[in-house]
């Protein structure tokens, strides 16, 4: 048995006893040891200062996230086969959705790498898929939206919820689709445009809360100042 092996196995001990003892004190505190960002195959993510990476988020290998994005709970954003993955400024991945590129040795039919690329001031809603597609700036893509490998979707363009973009397909600018497969539905009014931005930035608003409510050290000592005040 080796030594890490071992420590492992000591600490996490360590850990589960330390959490019961804590819990028959009246201290409730749940230990995850899930990591929202994981190094794979010697590729780090890349998160900046204002990136809102959620507690139950998992962000996976070469993973570029930029200024004011936001990966929400649940989401997973996996790029563990050696295509990386981009998420614009203030660009935010729903809770639940997934973004993956193709496996290692696959290769989109246009000979453009299978990377999977999200633009700026792109929102995507809760329980979505993407997969090596790309979406330019300024799109709003609904809950439950499925975008294959290869398709593109152009600037300004609104996917309504449960739409399903086929692989290759592109999506032209200034337009809303929906329907599986996805079919044009209208053009975007002006306000439509505007309402783009302002859903992103209303996201970032948002996440900003969450990251400065997020205590990666855990709340324990919230409890313990709870106990000496009813102890005194």
């Amino acid at each position: 048995m080796s030594g890490k092996f071992l420590q492992g196995v000591v600490s996490r001990g360590l850990r589960e006893a330390g959490s019961k003892l804590r819990e028959e004190a009246g201290v409730v505190e749940i230990i995850s040891r899930h990591r929202p960002k994981m190094t794979f195959l010697g590729k780090t993510p890349f998160v900046t200062n204002d990136t809102f990476i959620a507690p139950s988020a998992s962000v996976i290998g070469e993973v570029t996230n930029w200024d004011q994005s936001s990966v929400w709970y649940g989401a997973v954003v996996r790029a563990d086969s050696s295509h990386p993955i981009t998420i614009g400024f203030t660009s935010s991945v729903g809770e639940g959705s997934v973004v993956m590129t193709l496996k290692k040795n696959e290769t989109l039919k246009t000979g453009f790498p299978p990377v999977c690329n999200i633009g700026h001031y792109v929102t995507i809603g809760g329980g979505c898929v993407l997969k090596s597609c790309r979406i330019d700036d300024l799109v709003v893509v609904g809950e439950k939206c499925t975008i294959l490998e290869g398709a593109i979707v152009e600037a300004n363009v609104m996917l309504e919820p449960g739409t399903v973009v086929p692989p290759y397909a592109r999506i032209p600018s200034g337009q809303k689709w929906s329907g599986n497969p996805a079919t044009f539905v209208a053009n975007l009014t002006a306000d439509e445009l505007e309402d783009i931005k302002k859903i992103s930035l209303e996201t970032h608003q948002k996440a900003k809360e969450h990251l400065l409510e997020f205590l990666p050290v855990g709340n324990t000592y919230i409890h313990l100042e709870d106990i000496e005040k009813k102890a005194a």
